[in-house]
């Protein structure tokens, strides 16, 4: 059959309010125009993130009322481990109360002032923990992530000859660890490729230097490689995401995401000094390293949702999903980072928005444009987020997992086409208060008069 439907039964329910143009027109006033502000209730579509916003499946559920509470040697430390173990195959696995966390501790440990971290492109934490340090945060991205348009099988991709003329320009010195993000979330939610991987990696060890992933979608990124890159067609989701990792000497993730939890993370790596010096920090600010900041319950979750993201007929409903949303908005002319991504639909708003220059955060205003018109919360990943690191203005609509059905969907195809329609007499706003970190959490603005 060529019908894709969701690999599940839904046993629950969870209501949805909604509301009028005028009340949501109020409450984003309130809010100081910034829809991390307006409270959830409020929301009708909410495509804030897809971190812990997913539903959990009856196993997780069954799971978590085994979940061993105590404060150290707690058995469903040794399930997760065993979990996490089996698909990443680091030797130390350090759980923390999420993905952040785990960034904290490796760049804490890792990094110290002057030094230069190359990505594929850096999400906002991942960033604001590395220039924390005093570390800088140095995206490398392939020439055709910049180019929302242009379809390319792997955009994630890091520039290889880029990364390997920084270490030779800074020396290995001043780099102690690389990353690279997959999928690649600030970039559009694009794969990166066993092939880039690999040539990152030679590249790393040609010079001692440690590489890193950020595998909160390495599930996600594991589907496309084996839909794309040639050899994998027959490979399993898990031996993709296990040769991935054997490429790695740690990672970082949030279980927010490919974990299929609500919260939770963890930090990996093979070198055991390291991962002492992460012990000990993380005994500082997240607990002991037997539970991290976590519930046993909640090690318990992740310890099943790691294997279910692995799932294939879960994987293809996922991407089928997502894709579904970018190609029917995408055949009307609405301008998308082509192609579509894993986990979220990435609406270019420079070119939704020619009108609004970079200055007056076109994709804010996209964003408040789609909350007001259907109650839609999304998320400008662009220069609000990023301020003078953005390169593109993004207005990402981030799918929760297994949450929302066809007819949502359809609706939000739905809501962005009529704002397509109204493009031209939407307007820019301003700043009138932003924090020295992740700005975009908390500021507030207002719309540009005219």
């Amino acid at each position: 059959m060529k019908t894709i439907i969701e690999p599940f039964r839904i046993k629950s329910v969870e209501r949805i309010r909604e509301t009028t143009r005028e009340e949501r027109q109020r409450l984003i006033a309130a809010a100081g125009y910034n829809l991390f502000l307006v409270p959830a209730d409020a929301i009708l579509i909410d495509l804030l993130t897809d971190s812990g916003t997913s539903a959990m499946s009856t196993e997780q559920w069954a799971a978590m009322m085994r979940g061993d509470e105590s404060y150290a040697g707690s058995s469903s430390f040794d399930r997760f481990r065993r979990s996490v173990q089996d698909i990443f195959g680091f030797r130390h696995v350090i759980p923390t109360h999420q993905g952040r966390a785990a960034e904290r501790i490796l760049f804490t440990v890792m990094c110290k002032k002057g030094d230069v971290v190359p990505n594929n492109t850096h999400f906002d934490t991942t960033r604001a923990n590395c220039e924390f340090v005093g570390a800088e945060a140095l995206d490398l991205p392939i020439a055709e992530a910049l180019e929302p348009a242009a379809l390319h099988p792997f955009k994630g991709n890091m520039d290889t000859a880029r990364l390997a003329e920084t270490i030779e320009r800074l020396g290995a010195k001043r780099i102690p660890l690389v990353m690279l993000t997959v999928t690649n979330n600030s970039g559009g939610g694009q794969p990166v490729s066993m092939a880039n991987i690999r040539a990152v990696k030679a590249i790393c060890a040609k010079h001692g230097i440690p590489l890193y992933i950020d595998a909160c979608r390495f599930a996600e990124n594991s589907w496309f490689i084996k839909l794309r890159e040639p050899g994998y067609a027959d490979k399993t989701p898990r031996a993709i995401a296990q040769e991935m990792f054997s490429l790695a000497d740690g990672c970082t993730m949030s279980a927010k995401k490919d974990g299929l939890a609500n919260i939770g993370g963890f930090l990996c790596t093979n070198d055991d000094l390291l991962a002492q010096q992460e012990k000990d920090l993380l005994i500082l600010t997240e607990g002991f390293p037997t539970y991290g900041g976590l519930a046993g319950r909640d090690l318990e979750a992740i310890a099943v949702g790691l294997n279910e993201a692995l799932e294939e007929d879960y994987l293809k409903y996922r991407i089928a999903s997502t894709g579904f949303l970018g190609n029917h908005i995408a055949a009307a002319g609405v301008p998308i980072v082509q192609p579509p991504g894993g986990h979220a639909i990435y609406l270019d708003a420079r070119a939704f928005l020619p009108h609004i220059p970079p200055a007056q955060f076109p994709g804010v205003a996209l964003a408040i444009e789609l909350y007001l018109a259907g109650g839609i919360r999304s998320v400008e990943i662009g220069t609000l987020m990023f301020g003078e690191h953005a390169r593109m203005d993004l207005v990402r609509l981030a799918i929760p997992r297994r949450v929302y059905t066809q007819s949502h969907i359809e609706y939000v195809v739905e809501v962005i086409l009529d704002v397509w329609k109204r493009r031209e007499s939407l307007r820019g706003y301003d700043l009138t208060y932003q924090a020295p970190f992740l700005r975009h959490f908390t500021a507030r603005l207002q719309p540009r008069a005219g």
